[in-house]
């Protein structure tokens, strides 16, 4: 893959790993989300799959995998800074 469609793709899937867990990120953060969330995915795939389904190129599994990486960084995120998705008041 080339990097700018890298950049497209981690640009989506970050927004969208944000989107599913209720946060709301800028782009430079979306692309970083969605990049880390990659290796992360890929680490999953390694282990569970035993091949690493978000490095071959332009596949859905891929994307999927890198998906679920980013989610997990996103919810990793929201343990460690206290993000809460509703606010409740006194």
């Amino acid at each position: 893959m080339t990097l700018l469609v890298s950049i497209v793709i981690g640009a989506i899937v970050g927004w969208l790993a944000s989107q599913i867990m209720g946060r709301s990120e800028g782009l430079a953060a979306s692309v970083i989300i969605g990049i880390v969330g990659s290796f992360i995915g890929g680490l999953l795939s390694t282990i569970l799959m035993g091949t690493n389904q978000s490095y071959l190129g332009f596949s859905w599994a891929g994307i999927l995998w890198s998906l679920i990486g980013s989610i997990i960084l996103v919810a990793l995120l929201n343990a460690f800074s206290g993000w809460r998705t509703t606010q409740h008041h006194a």
